[in-house]
């Protein structure tokens, strides 16, 4: 006859003398990424008061002007959730819905490429449940090819402050059903 194992306890159990439960290391939200390049705008959404800010922009050799935007509350970035209509967020991700409010928001600015606005929106962080996709910080990875013409009568801080404010009617935006 052989003798039986014993299964070694379950790490989550807490009755189990080896539960290895311990403190998470990342936190429930993101933390602000720092100081705005330009002064942060006031964000309505929910009947709260948010501040949305962005970094610093930047071009690339082939001429994408390059950002990261946020949205935060005093305890860091908020999430798309809480951006969403009081009766729960539409099924489509939120950048399916910000991407055309601001392509329309910064309509005439963008160039256009056979046929096809030169505009990239990504999530910072990808969402942990794809079937959730608004639970997501709201940080957006943003870039953009500009009208030549127009991005030439602009000063770059005058640019940054359009897409600050377009980014901002179109957070608002999300809150509509």
């Amino acid at each position: 006859m052989t003798p039986m194992r014993r299964r070694p306890p379950d790490r989550g159990d807490p009755g189990s003398s080896r539960c290895t439960r311990y403190r998470s290391g990342v936190p429930d939200r993101l933390p602000s990424p720092g100081p705005s390049f330009l002064r942060e705008q006031k964000l309505e959404a929910g009947g709260r008061s948010l501040r949305i800010g962005m970094s610093q922009p930047t071009t690339t050799d082939d001429g994408w002007w390059l950002a990261l935007v946020w949205v935060t509350d005093d305890e860091g970035v908020v999430s798309f959730v809480e951006l969403g209509p009081a009766g729960g967020p539409r099924p489509e991700p939120p950048l399916a819905r910000l991407g055309p409010s601001l392509a329309g928001a910064l309509s005439g600015m963008i160039l256009e490429d056979a046929g096809r606005l030169c505009i990239r929106l990504a999530t910072v962080t990808p969402a942990d449940d794809p079937t959730r996709p608004w639970r997501v910080p709201a940080a957006v990875r943003a870039a953009f090819r500009w009208e030549p013409m127009r991005a030439a009568a602009m000063r770059p801080n005058e640019l940054a402050e359009t897409v600050l404010a377009a980014f901002r009617r179109s957070a608002e935006a999300l809150g509509r059903p």
